[in-house]
């Protein structure tokens, strides 16, 4: 039985755009057809595409991201994941932004300390910059409000008749 490679994609909104992340997937080179794109946010593994593709893959397939935070941005997630995926299922990981991290090789002792201090280091930042971005997001509509914005639907007017209708 060959393995397979299978490239996973993440962005976190429909508005945002994963092309710089589908030409790092084409050029590794991971089959079009076994790449997995994804519009949600990472922060947890409850995503379905990426539910199924981890179901879907054996024992030394390869699974190809982009960088670390494309997997998630919940450092205990993020840690608990990669063991399950390395250990459990025996899948190989490589993250292309950061070539420390490809479980291919240095599967010594060193190897896996040194993928492992990397990859806590990787996960501390990328949950760090969800919190930064929740919190500019909240300074943000904070400062909005206290220009007047109103956020949500419109009101509409009620008609005198309603109760009675």
């Amino acid at each position: 039985m060959t393995c397979q490679i299978y490239g996973y994609v993440r962005v976190s909104t429909k508005d945002q755009n994963e092309d710089r992340q589908m030409i790092a997937m084409l050029e590794f080179p991971v089959p079009e057809k076994n790449i997995i794109v994804e519009k949600q946010s990472g922060k947890d593994f409850n995503r379905p595409r990426y539910r199924r593709l981890i179901r879907k893959m054996k024992k030394g397939d390869l699974l190809v991201i982009k960088s670390i935070d494309r997997l998630g941005r919940n450092y205990e997630e993020i840690i608990q994941q990669w063991r399950y995926l390395t250990k459990e299922k025996g899948i190989d990981i490589v993250v292309l932004d950061m070539a420390l991290l490809d479980t291919r090789e240095g599967k010594d002792l060193t190897g896996t300390l040194i993928a492992d201090l990397v990859l806590q280091l990787l996960s501390y930042v990328a949950q760090t910059e969800r919190e930064n971005i929740r919190q500019r997001q909240k300074e943000g509509i904070q400062a909005a409000k206290r220009k007047g914005v109103q956020f949500g639907r419109p009101k509409i007017p009620v008609p005198d008749q309603f109760t009675e209708l």
